[in-house]
């Protein structure tokens, strides 16, 4: 087998690329953007360096492939909000050329990394694939859209709704970090850990193993079609995150808070059941991932 994986020097595609080496070769197209060069040290792959919107790259990467995971695209809500148009650019366009890109290579499976921002505020808990979406966001937008765009496709696509991912190689900087590095990094330094809102919101955060996990299992399953939801199915607010972190590390770091931020959702919990009955299941529980992610350091 032959897998390309778009955004593969990224936290998440990297992770996957050293999942796939051992079933095949790896090919990754990366513009390295929000990729990193570390991030890919010691793996075997071939690497093309460029952006997706690039018809002649795309038609390079894909020669031979059979399986394709396209995890590349903006991936920052509150980005999304400020350039709306370069989300849709990158994750709507994007997935476009990469879907008919992989048509024309005759590739044989496409895994979409999609969100469970599709779901938006609805207040309907836990979050099922059943649910109407309701998309409160650029970038909640463009997910769907792509996972029409697969729903639409001649060739056989799946695209799966991550929750909140965490785990090594998980940027801490930036202002559109997310919570589990941020938090972790304070932590460790002895500085605040800054809450947007009142802590109150809730997140299903997964461990990346059990996101790799979900998308070869989801490229090796042939029956698996449609949207599946790939979580913990353990729902936890931001504040009993940030309190667990700093009782793993070990930090006497105070907790403070600034205001909510521009279309984050409130409350999310997350039905596995439809991945699940296909043999796939989280196997790291909140705190052994995040015990995991301190040994890394």
């Amino acid at each position: 087998m032959k897998f390309l994986v778009t955004g593969g020097a990224g936290f998440i595609g990297s992770h996957l690329v050293a999942h796939l080496l051992p079933h095949g070769s790896v090919t990754i197209l990366d513009n390295f953007v929000s990729g990193k060069r570390d991030n890919l040290a010691g793996v075997s792959c071939n690497l093309i360096e460029g952006s997706i919107l690039d018809s002649h790259l795309l038609a390079q990467s894909l020669i031979g492939v059979t399986h394709v995971f396209h995890l590349a695209a903006m991936v920052s809500v509150p980005e999304s909000v400020a350039h709306p148009a370069e989300c849709h650019q990158m994750n709507v366009e994007g997935t476009r050329r990469v879907l008919h890109a992989a048509t024309q290579a005759r590739a044989a499976r496409f895994v979409l990394a999609s969100s469970c921002a599709v779901y938006g505020n609805d207040p309907v808990m836990p979050k099922t694939e059943s649910l109407p979406p309701a998309p409160a966001s650029p970038y909640a937008e463009s997910k769907l859209a792509g996972e029409r765009l697969c729903a639409e496709s001649a060739l056989p696509a799946v695209a799966l709704r991550f929750f909140n991912v965490y785990g090594p190689r998980q940027d801490p900087r930036g202002p559109y970090a997310a919570a589990v590095p941020r938090f972790l990094e304070s932590a460790l330094a002895g500085s605040p850990l800054t809450i947007h809102g009142d802590g109150r919101q809730t997140r299903d955060f997964v461990y990346v193993d059990d996101i790799t996990a979900a998308l070869i299992h989801a490229a090796f399953q042939t029956e698996l079609q449609g949207v599946y939801n790939v979580a913990s199915g353990q729902s936890t607010s931001i504040l009993e995150l940030a309190q667990t972190i700093r009782s793993i590390a070990h930090s006497s770091s105070p907790i403070t808070h600034t205001p909510a931020r521009p279309a984050d959702v409130r409350f999310s919990s997350a039905s596995i059941e439809r991945l699940r009955a296909t043999g796939w299941q989280p196997r790291f529980p909140l705190s052994q991932g995040l015990s995991l992610l301190l040994q890394a350091k």
